[in-house]
């Protein structure tokens, strides 16, 4: 059977450190496919260059995604066989692509995955915390008032929640995180996954930032945030009762603000109170 078929887009995983994970299949297919359209074209060069492979590259990205679709599209009319990349790992899991995909099929072609390495459900097999249900959220928001903002709405959310975090924003993530969650809420960090320096905490939120802040190398490379979801309505009215005593104690005493957080919310005053 051959690797690959005319007017077909492969839709490819890549390594997410480790060269050796990429798939028989996905070097065969990068191999027999006329053009690869990747999101750095810099990046895929020197991973088809590890594998003794060069094909033609077209960059694919969030700014010129929607121009070039359509001329990619074209190319799939006249009989081209194309793969879909991104730097790392599964293409569109947090990267771009989907217009590209979505025009593809729209068109009437057929776009065919090629399975391999994802960094979020690497982390989630590894951490131990329930994954018969989750959520992917992806990166959170680069500001802090947005960044809060999305962890008050998912802070009541029963599924498994996995993030993506970069070196830049781990440890005011992780800050956010306990705030809006509560530092007891378990979790665990996943970074560098497959590479040299791997290291895989598991914790509480408190504990991992405590960890993270204490030391520089926790704060370097790329990080999967596994953290558990709300187990029960009194956990709910904690988290609620927290996040609004964040905001009142902003206008109000420390005592007042608890009473208040408590009166909406129904959460202990004493417990609030307690975590200021």
């Amino acid at each position: 059977m051959a690797a690959t078929k005319a007017g077909t887009l492969y839709v490819v995983a890549t390594p997410i450190g480790n060269l050796a994970d990429l798939t028989t299949r996905a070097r065969e297919v990068l191999a027999g496919v006329n053009a690869i359209c990747a999101e750095d074209t810099r990046h895929t060069r020197q991973l088809l260059s590890a594998f003794g492979m060069e094909k033609p590259l077209i960059a694919l990205h969030d700014h010129n995604e929607e121009e070039v679709a359509w001329k990619l599209v074209e190319r799939l009319r006249g009989g081209e066989s194309l793969a879909l990349v991104s730097d790392a790992g599964t293409p569109l899991v947090s990267d771009p692509g989907y217009r590209f995909v979505r025009a593809v099929r729209a068109a009437g072609f057929a776009v065919s995955p090629v399975p391999g390495a994802c960094a979020a459900i690497a982390a989630l097999s590894v951490a131990g915390i329930p994954s018969d249900r989750f959520c992917f959220e992806g990166f959170l928001p680069a500001k802090a008032s947005g960044r809060r903002e999305r962890l008050a709405a998912l802070a009541r959310e029963t599924r498994t929640l996995v993030f993506y975090e970069s070196s830049h924003r781990i440890e005011e993530s992780l800050a956010d995180l306990v705030a809006m969650f509560g530092g007891a809420r378990e979790a665990v960090l996943a970074r560098e996954l497959t590479k040299l320096f791997e290291t895989v905490l598991g914790d509480t939120l408190g504990a991992i930032a405590e960890r993270v802040a204490a030391d520089e190398n926790q704060r370097k490379g790329e990080f999967v945030l596994i953290v558990r979801g709300c187990e029960d309505d009194a956990d709910a009215a904690l988290i609620e009762g927290q996040r609004l005593y964040t905001k009142l104690v902003e206008y109000l005493k420390p005592s007042q603000a608890a009473k208040l957080a408590a009166e909406l919310s129904g959460a202990p005053r004493k417990a609030l109170y307690e975590k200021s």
